[in-house]
């Protein structure tokens, strides 16, 4: 078992746990990543990202292959496709169970599990994801410019999404499925003065069409039934966002929205558990985000795991 322990296990690869890594291999920290997909999370699934400081322009499986090298090369262990199925979070050393064999401890832990953008589950949109099909306005909305756009979606989000989206785009058109919005009265109104943005009511895409990128989409109206095709240059989906933390009920604290709840250094409810990235409360989810929660979380825990090896030497 003594092969088997770590100072600190991080569960995620995206860029707050490989950010978590770095910092805690550079603390001399003996450091597992432990992933259930890619090295990188959703960042990799990223075509292009143009506003990571330093970097003018890489794809995100390139910058997330990057981050996992300098993991790696600074002496952390990163497990891929793997995943966790138990957890013994509330003991001095914790414990992970991996693909229910692996067993293995730690003196702390960062949970950076990532999140997902709730999907419409319709034809195309998998294929499509990325090429023509986005779900952050910030991400993605300069690829756009001068062209015509679909927002999907009838809350805050959506709107004000809309709105910023129309410094780029030469038309957005919201799509929603029932006849009012689930918005802020300030945000519909913005939206409403917009005279870049129309809308269409009662309405839903029922699928993505195109090969190499989008080309067009069926849209059905949901009083009528009647589909009609329109050509778009791209689509935005806004309709809420979902927390991989399913696994974590019962572990530790979560709020409404299954997102972990951390104080202001990341800690979760139980002492040497920390939580980074897109799993916690937080208005923007960007890749700089993420590295600045892992960062935090990691030095965090260092903190933690050296004050709590001081106590033993002085017991």
């Amino acid at each position: 078992m003594e092969s088997n322990h770590f100072d600190l296990i991080i569960i995620g690869g995206g860029p707050a746990g490989l950010t978590a890594g770095i910092y805690g291999a550079r603390a001399k920290l003996k450091t597992l990543i432990l992933n259930e997909g890619t090295a990188g999370g959703q960042l990799v699934l990223t075509h292009e990202i143009a506003n990571y400081p330093g970097i003018e322009s890489t794809s995100g499986y390139m910058l997330g292959s990057t981050m996992a090298r300098q993991a790696r090369d600074f002496g952390c262990t990163i497990r891929s496709n793997v995943r966790i199925s138990n957890l013994n979070l509330n003991d001095a050393i914790k414990e992970v169970e991996v693909n229910e064999k692996d067993q293995y401890s730690t003196d702390a832990v960062i949970l950076s599990p990532g999140g997902r953008s709730r999907t419409l589950g319709v034809p195309g949109e998998t294929d499509l994801k990325g090429r023509g099909i986005s779900y952050c306005a910030t991400c993605d909305g300069d690829f756009f410019q001068d062209k015509n756009i679909i927002v999907v979606g009838g809350g805050n989000s959506a709107l004000e999404e809309a709105v910023s989206l129309t410094r780029y785009a030469s038309k957005v058109t919201i799509i929603h499925q029932f006849d009012h919005f689930q918005a802020f009265p300030h945000a519909i109104v913005e939206a409403e003065q917009n005279e870049k943005i129309d809308f269409v009511m009662n309405s839903k895409i029922t699928e993505f069409i195109g090969e190499d990128r989008l080309r067009s989409v069926t849209i059905e109206n949901a009083v009528t039934g009647i589909s009609d095709k329109r050509e778009i240059d791209g689509v935005f989906i806004f309709i809420g966002y979902v927390p991989n933390t399913e696994f974590l009920k019962g572990k530790v604290d979560l709020n409404q929205w299954g997102e972990i709840k951390v104080s202001d250094e990341l800690q979760t409810n139980i002492p040497g558990v920390y939580a980074a990235g897109d799993c916690i409360p937080k208005k923007v989810r960007q890749v700089t985000t993420a590295v600045s929660d892992g960062t935090i979380a990691s030095l965090s825990a260092a903190n933690y795991i050296h004050q709590k090896k001081r106590d033993l030497v002085a017991i």
